[in-house]
């Protein structure tokens, strides 16, 4: 095993890194990306200097590390930058908003006018044109509150 990796080239890193990263093309997600990365490093730097193959095996694993931890640190940044991290609960956006009833809440059951859509709403008795802040949902029933 030693001699095949004493054999291996600073082009097979490279060669190996690409492979890594045509691979991602099938795979779900973004990993195999930062390992075909640091292999492509590793091969790159080892084009500059000579390293023996032992030190290119250690500096490929802590790059690899490396990329990981920064691939997933911007991630987590980008998440939590974005304002809608509930995009597939619509019912979950609209709380804190107001609407005006464009049905009398009668007996806790009315209706709202959101956007293009018509949603029931709960909450007390209420006649048509009051303003509504959204308080919570339970399912696509909105829970409601005069504003």
């Amino acid at each position: 095993m030693a001699a095949w990796f004493a054999a291996l080239g600073t082009w097979n890193w490279v060669i190996v890194g690409l492979v890594l990263l045509a691979l991602e093309l099938f795979a779900p997600g973004a990993f195999l990306m930062w390992f075909g990365l640091a292999a492509i490093a590793v091969g790159l730097l080892s084009l500059a200097i000579m390293i023996p193959w032992q030190l290119a095996a250690v500096i490929f694993v802590v790059l690899a590390v490396i990329f990981v931890l920064i691939a997933r640190r911007m991630a987590l940044r980008r998440a939590d930058a974005e304002d809608d991290l509930r995009l597939n609960d619509r019912a979950s956006r609209l709380i804190g908003r107001t609407f005006v009833l464009n049905e009398a809440i009668r007996e806790g059951q009315g209706r709202i006018r959101v956007d293009d859509s018509s949603w029931g709403v709960e909450g007390p008795d209420l006649p048509v044109g009051t303003l509504v802040r959204v308080i919570g949902h339970d399912g696509t029933r909105l829970k409601v509150i005069a504003a």
